[in-house]
């Protein structure tokens, strides 16, 4: 690969330079003619691109063309997100990346990452083996069935890993030549696409759950034979299959979920601001989650646990959390839950002096206990009603309310209206970006629960500090050194989480933290703060040429 020159070297998006290459280069690597005579440097076509991405009609062509440059020349992808990383967000990953993946197959232009089909399952080595890079750190796979909040679109769900990863390389600082996206193309049950003539992916119903689990089971083992030290990040599964993934896989391999555990950790980051500013310790919140999937169960986890962590028993600190799914309260009474969300469940006597016909609500929640925490992970929109707000604000001093659903659509509640709910009391995070806020004539930008606070770092630290397990203890380092950035904890009326512009130095100390967990933990080799320092700045990637 190193020996390419001419238009080998033009088109190999990790190593050209376009029209960087030196009037030398160009004479030393065979480009004389090949490019127009003027050299620019990489500043100048920072600019051009940023030019070009103005100049097009939406978000989504936004996305395209981005996605366009990425193929073309990664170098420059990179220094183009990082010159505007709260304008370059929304583009490449939520909310843009939904409509991406919905019309994956129509905007299809060059494959990146790998395919792994169903009917080519006897091959899973060989297909590993095809991989474009021999050395990886970093796998996001995905089966594109439960895709943000837009549900299953099969194929189309590449979007979300090779969107992800872009985000691991830029706040991550990943080296991109060394990160995987894969999508396990295992069918879908999209009616639409399965009637498109021009779906890309196995045009038929997704398969059983038998044949499902051998088949991650195969896919595994072929990771773990030919990749044996890498991260392996679980991405838009099912809740059926989330939680039973990464719980047969967890102790086996460098491996966590980013729905359930990155999703949890970034929530509870907001939290131990949020809990800071309103002037209440966490463990005596009374939490309420709408929304009982992987995610939504995955953070009431983490919530227990940091309870627990606080001082309360696991009995005490699961008496404080209320859950509630489609049908209403998980109560013990229930035929239908999982065993995750059983563990959540409660008496039906602890409601039963309410008085309620049939299955407890959200209303009902709300009006018989003095919640202070209210979150949503339910896709639900508007569920978070004015009734229901002022009801919780008439209850507390400073409500925390977090619509963390995506995409924006599909949130609970818009910002805007829960601050004029709730008179500016409410501590508000959100799933998805939202316009700020107007408070005594400034703007207040609102706090956006994003993973992208948390699993970077955590693919930093890891790969700095060579992990090989992720423990649960882990991710609530990442809470917690995400939780001690807030801004709100030195001005109450700032954004519980930190500016986009500063991520990527927050996911350094984020990535410290986590670091130095695994090594308390057992699953990294023994380190010093400085040593594990060092390595987070030593493996950082930064483009140029």
């Amino acid at each position: 690969m190193n020996d390419l020159s001419g238009s080998g070297l033009l088109s190999d998006p990790l190593r050209t330079k376009g029209t960087a290459f030196s009037a030398a280069e160009r004479a030393q690597q065979g480009l004389r003619g090949l490019l127009p005579y003027s050299v620019t440097t990489l500043d100048e076509q920072v600019r051009r691109s940023w030019g070009e991405i103005h100049r097009q009609a939406d978000d989504l062509q936004r996305y395209v063309y981005l996605r366009s440059l990425q193929d073309r020349n990664e170098n420059l992808f990179y220094a183009v997100l990082a010159h505007d990383v709260p304008g370059s967000l929304p583009l490449v990953y939520t909310p843009t990346v939904a409509e991406g993946c919905r019309r994956f197959s129509e905007l299809w232009r060059r494959p990146r990452g790998l395919y792994l089909s169903w009917p080519d399952r006897e091959h899973l080595g060989e297909m590993l083996r095809n991989r474009p890079h021999e050395d990886v750190d970093v796998i996001v796979v995905t089966d594109g069935q439960r895709i943000l909040g837009i549900g299953d679109q099969g194929v189309g769900g590449m979007g979300i890993p090779v969107g992800k990863l872009s985000l691991y390389t830029l706040i991550g600082g990943i080296d991109p030549a060394r990160t995987l996206p894969v999508l396990l193309d295992v069918g879908t049950d999209n009616a639409d696409l399965l009637d498109d003539p021009f779906y890309l992916g196995w045009r038929h119903r997704r398969i059983g759950d038998d044949d499902y689990f051998a088949f991650v089971d195969a896919f595994v083992d072929a990771v773990r034979a030919e990749l044996p030290d890498v991260l392996l990040q679980w991405e838009d599964f099912a809740t059926p299959h989330a939680a039973p993934i990464l719980d047969r896989y967890r102790d086996r391999l460098l491996t966590f979920n980013d729905d359930i555990q990155g999703t949890a950790a970034v929530a509870l980051g907001a939290l131990r601001g949020a809990t800071r500013v309103a002037g209440l310790p966490l463990k005596e919140q009374r939490v309420v989650m709408l929304g009982a999937g992987s995610a939504g169960i995955g953070v009431m986890d983490m919530v227990r646990q940091e309870m627990v962590d606080e001082g309360l028993s696991d009995r005490e600190a699961r008496a404080r959390c209320w859950i509630l799914d489609v049908h209403g309260l998980l109560t013990t009474d229930r035929d239908d839950l999982a065993e995750d969300q059983r563990a959540f469940a409660h008496d039906p006597a602890d409601v039963e002096e309410w008085g309620v016909r049939g299955l407890v609500q959200l209303t009902d929640v709300i009006e018989n206990l003095r919640v202070g925490v209210l979150l949503g992970l339910s896709t639900a929109q508007g569920a978070f009603t004015e009734e229901i707000v002022r009801t919780m604000a008439g209850k507390v001093d400073r409500p925390i309310i977090f619509p963390l659903s995506n995409p924006t659509a599909n949130a609970e509640a818009r910002p805007a209206d829960l601050d004029s709910w709730t008179d500016g009391k409410v501590l508000i995070a959100t799933g998805s970006p939202f316009p700020p806020l107007r408070r005594d004539g400034a703007d207040v930008p609102v706090a956006q629960c994003n993973n992208v606070y948390v699993f970077p770092a955590v693919g930093l630290a890891v790969t700095a500090a060579r992990a090989n397990r992720v423990t649960n203890a882990m991710m609530r380092a990442a809470a917690r050194a995400l939780g001690d950035a807030s801004p709100a904890l030195s001005d109450a009326e700032a954004p519980l989480l930190p500016e986009w512009a500063n991520v990527r130095d927050v996911a350094d100390g984020i990535a410290l933290a986590v670091a130095r967990q695994a090594v308390a933990d057992g699953v990294a080799p023994d380190a010093s703060d400085d040593e594990l320092r060092a390595a987070v700045r030593d493996t950082r990637w930064t483009p140029g040429y």
